[in-house]
């Protein structure tokens, strides 16, 4: 799993990921989440890397947690 940027182009992303939201409601919004995540899988392929990357995304630093 890359954990560096490895993205060419990361500002130039953000702003078309941010585009592609506008005018969406929040189920709208969250469909097009789902599509692009599964879409993003489908590139990448691996499964090991797949599962390392749910784990680190689901993985709550404990400072980051916010109050128990």
């Amino acid at each position: 799993m890359k954990t560096n940027l490895n993205l060419q182009d990361a500002d130039g992303f953000y702003e078309q990921l941010l585009d592609a939201h506008q005018g969406l409601d929040r189920e709208q919004s969250e469909l097009l989440n789902a599509r692009l995540i599964l879409l993003l899988a489908n590139q990448v392929g691996d499964a090991q890397v797949l599962r390392e990357c749910v784990r680190a995304a689901a993985h709550v630093p404990a400072a980051s947690a916010g109050p128990a």
